[in-house]
């Protein structure tokens, strides 16, 4: 009962699902909130694949149609809660601030001009990826479209565990002060299964792909995150799903140019 009820807790706080229900925030379901980041993004990754086969399939709409649909589901869905930490972490990383003045930047409610620029860039990559993905569509697609959040909230659960919070307060250490040592002993085994469904569906390519450019995604994060802020906030955690995400996609991209065609 109580991974459902981490389930529901990640659904309240990362989705805008509406889930009436008052859950108990202490430590014991946070943590089983953690531990089932990646079954978020797996359902995420399900209702985007869901809605572009029934574009594809079932509607006389065009590839650009399809393309804007799953684009806008993923901002949709998640209310633009990631959106919102890239747009805070880019007006901070881009003052040219000390590690206290990009914290304080990110805690001003104001947009700056380098939050919009760099959000209209993100997007609009993301929104270029998927049209050509869409246009070489192929039935892996699907499956492999699916594990894009799947992998990127597991990154966020990483990246929770393994760097220091850059304050006490706040989301990231909500969450980082839930966790232990032994919190994420069951992301190895979502990788076996996703390994696995990979393997028998004949996606070894896509899923060493995917693992390689998530793990090299996962360096780079541990280490500029507290190089640049000091440490990870609830922002830069939203920040790195988005970064996760449009790098996988571009990955996906490229798979469908070099190694699905």
């Amino acid at each position: 009962m109580s991974w459902f009820k981490g389930i529901l807790i990640n659904l309240q706080f990362f989705t805008t699902i509406p889930i009436p229900l008052e859950l108990p925030m202490d430590k014991k379901h946070l943590e089983k909130a953690i531990q089932t980041f990646p079954l978020l993004g797996l359902l995420q990754g399900g209702i985007y694949a869901g809605l572009l086969y029934a574009i594809v399939e079932w509607t006389p709409f065009s590839s650009l149609a399809a393309a804007f649909a799953l684009w806008l589901a993923a901002i949709l869905v998640t209310g633009g809660i990631h959106l919102d930490g890239w747009i805070d972490s880019s007006d901070a990383f881009f003052s040219y601030g000390d590690k206290d003045k990009r914290l304080d930047i990110m805690k001003d409610p104001r947009t700056g001009a380098f939050g919009v620029i760099s959000v209209i860039i993100l997007l609009s990559a993301k929104f270029f990826f998927i049209y050509e993905i869409i246009l070489m569509l192929q039935s892996a697609t699907y499956l492999l479209a699916i594990a894009i959040p799947f992998l990127s909230r597991m990154l966020m659960g990483l990246l929770l565990l393994v760097v220091r919070p850059a304050r006490k307060e706040g989301l990231g250490a909500l969450f980082k002060n839930a966790s232990t040592k032994s919190t994420l002993w069951i992301y190895p085994v979502y990788l076996l299964f996703f390994a696995g469904v990979s393997f028998v569906s004949d996606l070894y390519i896509g899923f060493a792909s995917y693992i390689l450019a998530s793990f090299l995604i996962f360096l780079f994060l541990r280490k500029k995150i507290i190089e640049w802020f000091g440490g990870m906030t609830g922002d830069t955690l939203g920040a790195s799903v988005e970064f996760t995400e449009v790098l996988l996609w571009m990955t996906l991209w490229l798979l469908h140019y070099f190694a699905m065609g």
